[in-house]
């Protein structure tokens, strides 16, 4: 896949990474007492990244766009990979029970404003984000790169906006007033 010296390292992040979101998609699913809002985007945003990862791999792994990059580059994609994770564990983690796989709404559900939700709305999924930025930087393909990272930011911009609206109608004054002192997922940018 890659040319830089972390390749063992990368591989049992990787392996980290798919089995911890293998274990979410089992375990974090809502359950019957949840009002379910996912409108399909769960599908959606497994099937790109599916997809996009695949893609963007089997480019990179045919040399396609190859460039002769930095071995410091490899090193700050696998770190960024860390670092995301990190973050949307954190999250996760924050949110306890309430952190499901897909967009619900629990009977007893309330806003949590604690931990990286005090600055970010959507925390996990910046999480996530970093971590597809950095497996794009590890690629070293102009060609993969952007295969691996846009269709997957799109994914995520289509599925913060279902959970906002979700978000919305269950709490119309509070999350207006959350939402407008918070970021989306850049703190002070989006």
């Amino acid at each position: 896949m890659t040319t830089f010296g972390p390749g063992l390292p990368l591989l049992a992040v990787s392996a980290l990474w798919v089995g911890s979101e293998i274990g979410l998609a089992v375990l974090r699913r809502s359950g019957a007492e949840a009002s379910r809002r996912d409108d399909g985007s769960l599908a959606l945003l497994n099937g790109v990244i599916y997809g996009s990862v695949a893609v963007g791999l089997v480019l990179s792994a045919r040399g396609v766009g190859r460039v002769a990059a930095p071995a410091a580059l490899g090193w700050a994609g696998l770190a960024a990979i860390v670092v995301g994770l990190a973050l949307r564990w954190w999250a996760i983690l924050t949110l306890r029970r309430f952190f499901t796989v897909d967009v619900a709404i629990h009977a007893d559900h309330r806003l949590v404003e604690s931990g990286p939700y005090r600055t970010l709305r959507h925390p996990a999924y910046a999480g996530s984000l970093l971590s597809f930025a950095g497996l794009a930087a590890c690629t070293e393909s102009w060609a993969a790169a952007p295969v691996v990272l846009l269709p997957i930011a799109a994914a995520f911009v289509n599925r913060i906006r279902v959970e906002e609206r979700a978000l919305r109608a269950a709490f119309p004054e509070e999350y207006a007033a959350y939402a407008a002192r918070t970021s989306r997922l850049v703190p002070g940018a989006w």
